[in-house]
């Protein structure tokens, strides 16, 4: 289906090799691939080809025929919805409207499937979830023109999923905001997962999604977690963006880098130390060894850490980047410091 210009208005006629160049679309810089090309908000007709193919064409006269209708229709979004403790929520988006796309198009919705599947399955979930389906672009747009108000409300963190499915290290690419929630706890989870990735602060010129969350009226907390940057690979948006080239493997890691973004959001919370002026007793409390033995120190250290940053301005995700420290350890330090009594949740006030 590529070798038809997407949105391609009908046209019968018999036009010579001159007149039909003009509707031919192909790459000299890759002559193998077919581009994917659309003409949405122009009437136009034409032909997606190899460039090998293009120049093969012999001269003469060509019977054309696109039996295609334009109409007016419907656009349709799919979301899947997971209520949790709190209304606050996180969001998850990929978007579904590139035809024959394997890496620009398929391996996002793929990710996003299974990371609804583990969401789902989260007892005693403490945020809720949402996770949207939508044609890139005027989806965002349209979704944002229904329920954008209400995202403003409750957003917590949000990503975009798209391009999950080759071999490249992971992208970051940071929210509008820069240091959003969503931003802090990607880099927490990239930097504690050990995989090579880089950093992208957010830019508007090209992209995805993203560029109508984190729009001025709305500048909602909402990064981007991908693989080739698109517009990068030489792949995107010709026929060589296949099955060939993206793997299982990829799209796996992908999927865990987001379920310990989900993970590390389910524990991240602020607390506020009852002993703001110096450290507490904690061997009397039953909190600190007395007897020095190899592998307790983790667990020492992260004490003195969440001792010292619960200040109600640090939150369990700045405490982990700050030391080192995992977040799971971090939690289960700060309740037993809220068993013992010397942390309160900010909340609590």
């Amino acid at each position: 289906n590529l070798h038809l210009l997407n949105y391609s208005v009908p046209f019968e006629g018999v036009v010579s090799l001159e007149e039909l160049d003009k509707h031919l679309f192909s790459l000299p810089e890759q002559p193998e691939a077919i581009p994917y090309v659309t003409s949405y908000y122009r009437d136009n007709w034409g032909f997606c080809l190899s460039h090998k193919q293009r120049k093969a064409l012999p001269e003469g006269d060509y019977r054309v025929v696109i039996d295609t209708a334009l109409f007016d229709g419907s656009l349709t979004i799919g979301e899947a919805y997971f209520q949790g403790e709190s209304k606050e929520e996180v969001l998850f988006s990929t978007y579904v409207c590139h035809p024959s796309m394997a890496n620009n198009e398929l391996s996002g919705p793929v990710v996003a499937a299974f990371l609804a599947k583990y969401v789902s399955s989260i007892k005693n979930r403490k945020y809720s979830y949402r996770f949207l389906f939508l044609p890139e672009t005027i989806g965002s747009i349209t979704y944002l023109s229904m329920f954008g108000e209400k995202l403003k409300e409750n957003l917590l963190a949000g990503y975009v999923l798209t391009c999950l499915g080759d071999s490249a290290p992971i992208t970051f690419k940071k929210s509008r905001q820069g240091d959003s929630l969503s931003d802090r706890v990607a880099k927490s989870a990239l930097d504690f997962i050990g995989c090579d990735y880089s950093e992208r602060n957010f830019y508007p010129d090209k992209g995805s999604d993203e560029r109508q969350y984190c729009s001025p009226g709305f500048n909602l907390p909402v990064s981007s977690i991908i693989r080739s940057v698109y517009g990068e690979y030489d792949e995107y948006h010709t026929s060589l963006d296949n099955k060939d080239f993206i793997n299982f493997t990829s799209m796996s890691e992908s999927l865990d880098v987001c379920k310990e973004i989900v993970s590390r959001l389910e524990v991240n919370d602020t607390y506020i130390s009852n002993n703001q002026f110096c450290e507490p007793n904690l061997g009397k409390r039953g909190l600190y060894p007395t007897l020095s033995i190899k592998g307790k120190d983790l667990y020492v250290r992260a004490l003195f850490w969440m001792i010292n940053y619960s200040d109600s301005e640090h939150d369990l995700i700045d405490i982990s980047i700050k030391s080192g420290l995992s977040t799971s350890l971090l939690a289960q330090v700060a309740q037993d410091c809220l068993e013992k009594g010397l942390l309160r949740r900010s909340d609590s006030e």
